[in-house]
């Protein structure tokens, strides 16, 4: 577990920070940019957190989500190389399929879409849409940083899958659709 006894440590004051792996990098370094990104999203899923029932089950699926991001930013944190000392924390497979299942459970109760839907709704459905586009922030950014370094199938597979996930859940707390703010093309032409 991670312990933290002191918040500031000035080891940032000139535009560098480090990796999991000890090493410096700028602090706009690409993968710096990702898990930064990452964690921009955490933030807001706690602000849609503030409009569940902290008894839902929307509730505890964002719970389990806040906890996969920072599972994502350690992952992303961390460079994958052969032989490390210490075996870092990575996305796994089955934290993918389980946003799956709960897609697919959310998506079957749900009116089928008559038109693109926009952000907005209930407070919780448009704080989830913030969070989904950056989650597709995050995405773009990995995937990037996926050109030049590796960067783990499954934690690829889960930022995918979470934006997906935030669009569903959205729906799901815009009772069931009903309330979702529909696109009207050329509406004010």
């Amino acid at each position: 577990m991670v312990r933290l006894t002191r918040i500031y440590t000035r080891g940032g004051d000139k535009g560098e920070t480090s990796l999991g792996d000890g090493r410096r990098v700028a602090k706009h370094d690409l993968r710096v940019a990702a898990y930064g990104t990452v964690d921009e999203a955490n933030a807001v899923l706690g602000l849609a957190r503030l409009h569940t029932a902290a008894t839902s089950d929307a509730d505890a699926m964002l719970a389990r989500i806040q906890n996969d991001l920072f599972d994502l930013g350690a992952d992303l944190c961390t460079p994958e190389r052969e032989d490390p000392p210490h075996p870092p924390l990575r996305v796994v497979d089955g934290q993918v399929e389980r946003l799956e299942r709960e897609i697919d459970a959310m998506n079957a109760q749900l009116q089928p879409l008559r038109s693109f839907v926009l952000p907005g709704g209930t407070p919780a459905a448009a704080h989830l849409h913030l969070a989904r586009t950056i989650v597709r922030r995050a995405e773009r950014l990995m995937t990037e940083l996926a050109m030049d370094e590796p960067v783990g199938g499954p934690a690829l597979r889960y930022v995918n899958r979470l934006s997906d996930h935030l669009f569903v859940m959205a729906r799901h707390l815009n009772g069931g659709g009903t309330q979702d703010v529909l696109w009207v093309p050329g509406a004010n032409r």
